[in-house]
Formats: structure tokens, sequence, C-alpha cells
């Protein structure tokens, strides 16, 4: 299990991440305080609120989705 802290600034943002998101065979989940939202989940993640750091659980790995949590990385 990897976590990063994440932060998604705008709809095509997570548009881009659901998208890549959507493309991995393992579970993705986004914390927020005790929320927890499924990282495939576009409208789940618009619910939260996108101006505060996210976190995500990845429970795999795939190349593709590690340079897209790199592009949205904080820190």
């Amino acid at each position: 299990m990897m976590e990063h802290q994440i932060r998604l600034n705008a709809a095509e943002d997570v548009r881009e991440f659901v998208n890549a998101a959507s493309k991995c065979d393992f579970d993705i989940d986004i914390f927020y305080n005790r929320i927890i939202i499924d990282g495939k989940s576009i409208l789940g993640i618009l619910s939260m609120d996108l101006t505060k750091n996210l976190t995500v659980k990845c429970y795999g790995e795939n190349p593709h989705f590690n340079e897209v949590i790199a592009k949205f990385a904080v820190g």
C-alpha cells in the first residue's frame, strides 16, 4: 500500500485523476478528515473540498498512475 498527499485544483484535474485511476486493477481510496471516497468515482471526488490536501491510498502499483499522482503531489 502506498500513501500520497495530493491537491486537485480543478474539475479537469479530477477528470484526469479518475481516468488514470479507472485503468488500475486495484483499489484506490481518497481520505479527507473522516471521509473516505472511492478514487475511481468522479462524483465522489467532486463532492469533496478540493481546496484541501487529500490523502490517496493505493493498494497496488501502476506506472502511469504513479506519474499522475506525482503531477498532483503536495510537498
